[in-house]
């Protein structure tokens, strides 16, 4: 099945939320395969490790692509500030040793859209903050002016199982109505990105505004 064809089938899956938006997830996807997702009409492109998201923002740079990073960042070592200039939104903000990196090595005038990301599993072998923290570490971010926290991000736990997954997705928009009633200028927290191939449909009924599909898109 073609990228064109599959992307209308998500499309159509989630045409009662228009607000919602694709971002492809090309983790697993070469140059030519990205390029396939991009003459189709996506124009978020999501990556999870260093060397392949500059490779793909290089060949892709003048096509008008907004740039998106979900993998760890890990600190040390310092962070390259060509790497940070050019991530349009981070997903995983999760330590304050990250938010101090970013500032240091942001150049660009305005500052970094982030994500914080939540471990709502409490898996050990997950990177994210419990939910517990998630209203002191987004207080503690004020002093950063190359920060602003446009939302949230999880990731489920991979099941089949609806209920679990509404429970994730109901607390994650339950902790999103809390950061915005702290009425924070540098954290208007207005997005949620959660939801992947297998459970996208159930994120968005539960107020996700970035999906983040890949596997999707392979078939």
């Amino acid at each position: 099945m073609s990228v064109e064809v599959q992307l209308a089938k998500i499309k159509d899956s989630i045409k009662d939320y228009p607000n919602v938006k694709i971002v492809a997830a090309t983790k697993y996807f070469d140059i030519a395969k990205t390029k396939e997702i991009i003459n189709a009409g996506i124009k978020d492109i999501g990556e999870n490790r260093k060397d392949t998201f500059l490779a793909k923002y290089d060949a892709f740079k003048n096509l008008g692509i907004t740039w998106h990073y979900f993998g760890v960042i890990k600190i040390p070592p310092k962070l390259s500030p060509t790497f940070i200039d050019s991530i349009d939104y981070l997903h995983s903000l999760d330590s304050i040793d990250l938010a101090n990196a970013i500032n240091k090595a942001r150049k660009k005038i305005e500052p970094l859209k982030c994500f914080v990301q939540v471990n709502l599993s409490n898996n050990a072998n997950k990177t994210g903050l419990h939910e517990s923290r998630v209203i002191p570490f987004i207080k503690s971010l004020a002093k950063y002016d190359k920060i602003k926290v446009v939302g949230l991000m999880t990731i489920a736990t991979y099941t089949f199982d609806h209920e679990i997954l509404e429970k994730y997705f109901k607390t994650m928009k339950e902790l999103q109505q809390e950061v915005q009633a702290l009425n924070l200028s540098y954290a208007p927290c207005t997005e949620l990105s959660m939801g992947m191939s297998n459970d996208y449909q159930i994120a968005v009924k539960y107020g996700a505004t970035m999906i983040r599909i890949g596997t999707l898109l392979s078939k």
